[in-house]
């Protein structure tokens, strides 16, 4: 296996020791930030927020997972001052997908490794109308489940189609888990990868040492996708994965789409505290990006 080593490292990827230590940091220069999907609502976001005030924690990223379809432009509007108002990103996730299509094969067994992708060349068009109508209302953070989807936006926001501040995020949901994946979506625009939820610290550390993209890895996850809680972790993912989104507070929730209501809006804050706290205990001088930094995709 000595000549695939070989090559794999000269095209820039390469297993690592078990005493990998990223060096990599976002441009403000922290290891980590903080973020929190499935938000799905103006009210629950608001109540997010607030009660992250309370508990003196600043939450850099706030996720939509149901679809942008599926809110009204003043709902989208209200959220994009929410976050402008605290210093967030907001960043809303496309609406078309296999599970909202005329589908059947995507809710079999074997048809599930469909995923959240698009079917077909209408499904693209309308997705690609979907990321338009958020970014003209000022959403600047898109959640993409399509590596098609990917290269076509990409080549948009290349030409001015879009914004060009705009940031692209694939979901855990497209399913990758490799370094030779993290590379070739980077290559295509790619600003932030949620590699699959249950990946060792290893396999982690060999996607990160093959990208400068952000990572964001889930902290804990709701039951439909393992229910696994990995708080205690913490400290390696920020060692091996600087720099790292923590995606917490999912253990609130039953599924990728659940309905958060606002009590468990504020019941996820509590899951960042836990988290906080084993950070301040395991590795204190890990180093947070500042509220509001200046490269966060804050809407406009």
């Amino acid at each position: 296996m000595e000549n695939t080593k070989e090559f794999l490292k000269k095209i820039g990827i390469e297993d690592v020791s078990k005493d990998y230590v990223s060096s990599k940091r976002f441009d403000d220069g922290g290891q980590f930030r903080f973020e929190v999907p499935g938000i799905q609502s103006p009210k629950t976001m608001r109540a997010l927020l607030e009660e992250s005030k309370r508990n003196n924690l600043f939450i850099h990223r706030v996720t939509q997972t149901k679809g942008i379809m599926m809110l009204t432009d003043e709902e989208i509007t209200e959220m994009c001052k929410l976050a402008k108002d605290y210093g967030c990103e907001l960043f809303l996730s496309v609406g078309p997908r296999a599970t909202y299509d005329t589908s059947a094969t995507v809710h079999s067994d074997e048809g599930k490794r469909i995923g959240y992708r698009l079917r077909g060349y209408d499904n693209l068009v309308y997705a690609i109308e979907d990321v338009k109508r958020a970014c003209k209302l000022g959403v600047r953070g898109i959640l993409l489940y399509d590596e098609g989807l990917l290269w076509v936006l990409n080549q948009m926001r290349s030409e001015g189609e879009i914004p060009q501040n705009v940031h692209f995020k694939l979901s855990a949901h497209a399913g990758h888990s490799n370094p030779a994946s993290a590379k070739l979506l980077q290559s295509q625009g790619l600003d932030s990868l949620n590699p699959v939820r249950d990946l060792q610290i290893p396999m982690i550390a060999a996607i990160r040492d093959s990208c400068e993209m952000s990572l964001d890895l889930h902290t804990e996850n709701p039951k439909s996708t393992g229910g696994f809680i990995r708080h205690y972790e913490v400290p390696e993912f920020i060692k091996v994965a600087s720099p790292v989104y923590l995606k917490t507070g999912g253990s609130v929730a039953a599924n990728h789409n659940w309905d958060t209501t606002e009590s468990e809006a504020r019941a996820r804050i509590k899951q960042v505290k836990l988290v906080k706290r084993m950070i301040m205990q395991y590795c204190p001088d890990a180093i947070a990006s500042p509220d509001k930094s200046s490269d966060l995709a804050i809407p406009e």
